[in-house]
């Protein structure tokens, strides 16, 4: 999903909000792998973790608030119709 980059600069229209992408895009993975490492003392502290994180690209937020809007009333109401589409099974 992070390597779409329309999909990206989306979330960061929606949420208006920039939106990063880590140079490691398998981010699940890392933070397993850095959990464990914390566990059992390979890193001495979060702040090893911060210094290895870099990032890849940023989106900034373009679209005007009333599009926005606009856009999250159709998703809501996308949502809603998705309820129960299995009445009667």
């Amino acid at each position: 999903m992070v390597v779409n980059d329309l999909l990206m600069q989306f979330q960061a229209d929606i949420l208006a909000k920039p939106v990063l992408r880590p140079v490691v895009k398998e981010t699940t993975a890392l933070g397993a792998a850095y959990a464990a490492g914390l566990a059992v003392g390979f890193f001495e502290s979060t702040d090893e973790l911060v210094a290895n994180w870099a990032c890849d690209k940023k989106w900034k937020p373009k679209m005007d608030a009333t599009s926005r809007e606009s856009h999250y009333r159709f998703w809501k109401k996308a949502v809603g119709r998705s309820f129960d589409w299995l009445e009667g099974s």
